[in-house]
C-alpha cells in the first residue's frame, strides 16, 4: 500500500458504516462529509446546531437531505460529545469523529463510565503518512496524547497501532522502537525501553508483529543507513510503524513530514472499543477524510463496531 487514495478504494469494498460527528458545524469538516457521502464511502450522524449547521453545509453545497446523512438538533456545544459517544455505545455508530468541539470534553465523554467507549487499554494516537520519497505508508505513534509513556504503556501503544495496521492490510507490521543510538545505553531510558519491547514481542508478550530496537531514525527508515552501520534485522530500513520514545519527538517528526516532506495524513485515537477520528480543527479536509477513510478500514479490528446496515 503506497498512498492514503488506496484506502478509499478498500472502503468501498466493504459494508457501509454509520460515524457519528460530534458537533458537526465546521466548513472543513462537512466539506469532507461531502466528499465521503459522493465517493460513498460511508453514512453519517451529525450532531449540532441545526441552524449552523444548514448554513455552513448551503455555502459549499451540501445537501443534508440525503439518507447517507441524519442530523440530530443539540443546543449545548458539549452535549455533542454526548450524543455522538452515546450513539457508538449503543452501536447505532461504528465510528466517533470529532468535529467543532474541544478535545477534552470529546476525551471525557469517550472515558464516561456509564456510555463511554472504554476498553482498558491505553488511548493513543496513531498517524499514517504518505511520504513523496517513500515506497510504502508509514505509521507514526504517539506524536500527540501520551506524553511520556513508561514501558508497559509504550507495550499498549504499538499493540494499538499494529491494530489498525492489521486493519489496512498489514498482516505483521515492523515496529522500529526509535532512540538516539542503536545500542543500549543505561543513560538513555528510551534505549533501554526499546530493548525491553524488542524482547517482549521475540517472547510473545506483544504479538501479530515484528519489534526491534533501539533504532535510530535513519536506520528505521533507510536500508542503505542500516546497512552502512552492519545492522542486521528484518526491520532496520523496511519499517511501517515507527515507535517515538515521548510526544515530543513525535510530535516534531510528525510536523517536519507535513512541513518538510509535503506528507499527506491520516490520524485516529485507538485504544478504545471503537476508532475515533481526533483531528484538528485546522486540519483540511483532505486530512479530515484521509482519517476518515484510516478509521473505516481499520474498524473491523476493534472489539465493539456499530450497525454497519447501509442507509443507503
Amino acid at each position: 500500500m503506497r498512498s492514503l487514495e488506496s484506502l478509499k478504494n478498500q472502503v468501498k469494498q466493504e459494508e457501509n458504516q454509520i460515524v457519528a460527528v460530534a458537533n458537526a458545524a465546521d466548513k472543513e469538516l462537512l466539506l469532507a462529509i461531502k466528499a465521503a457521502v459522493e465517493e460513498g464511502l460511508c453514512s453519517f450522524i451529525l450532531f449540532g446546531d441545526e441552524e449552523a449547521i444548514n448554513d455552513i453545509a448551503s455555502t459549499i453545497k451540501l445537501d443534508l437531505s440525503m439518507k447517507a446523512i441524519t442530523l440530530q438538533h443539540v443546543n449545548e456545544l458539549e452535549e455533542t460529545a454526548n450524543a455522538a459517544v452515546r450513539t457508538v455505545h449503543q452501536k447505532e455508530a461504528s465510528i466517533l469523529m470529532k468535529g467543532n468541539v474541544a478535545t477534552k470534553s470529546l476525551l471525557k465523554a469517550v472515558l464516561n463510565k456509564d456510555y463511554g467507549l472504554r476498553s482498558g487499554k491505553v488511548l493513543s494516537h496513531v498517524a499514517l503518512f504518505e511520504i513523496p520519497n517513500q515506497d510504502r505508508l508509514i505509521f507514526l505513534t504517539d506524536p500527540a496524547m501520551n506524553i511520556a509513556p513508561n514501558i508497559e504503556e509504550k507495550a499498549e501503544i504499538i499493540k494499538n497501532t499494529v491494530q489498525v495496521a492489521h486493519g489496512v492490510g498489514i498482516q505483521l507490521p515492523k515496529v522500529a522502537v526509535i532512540g538516539p543510538v542503536e545500542t543500549v545505553n543505561y543513560a538513555m531510558q528510551s534505549t533501554v525501553d526499546a530493548a525491553v519491547l524488542t524482547q517482549m514481542q521475540k517472547r510473545g508478550q506483544i504479538k501479530r508483529c515484528l519489534i526491534d530496537g533501539p533504532l535510530a531514525f535513519d536506520n528505521a527508515v533507510s536500508l542503505e543507513a542500516a546497512k552502512h552501520k552492519g545492522i542486521e534485522s528484518e526491520v532496520a530500513g523496511a519499517a511501517d510503524i515507527i515507535m517515538v520514545p515521548n510526544i515530543e519527538v513525535g510530535n516534531a517528526l510528525y510536523k517536519s513530514f507535513i512541513y518538510f516532506s509535503n506528507a499527506k495524513v491520516a490520524a485516529i485515537i485507538s485504544g478504545a472499543k471503537a476508532p475515533i477520528i481526533l483531528t484538528s480543527r485546522a486540519d483540511t479536509a483532505e486530512n479530515k477524510l484521509n482519517s476518515l477513510a484510516l478509521a473505516l478500514v481499520s474498524s473491523k479490528t476493534f472489539k465493539t463496531c456499530g450497525d454497519k446496515s447501509s442507509k443507503k
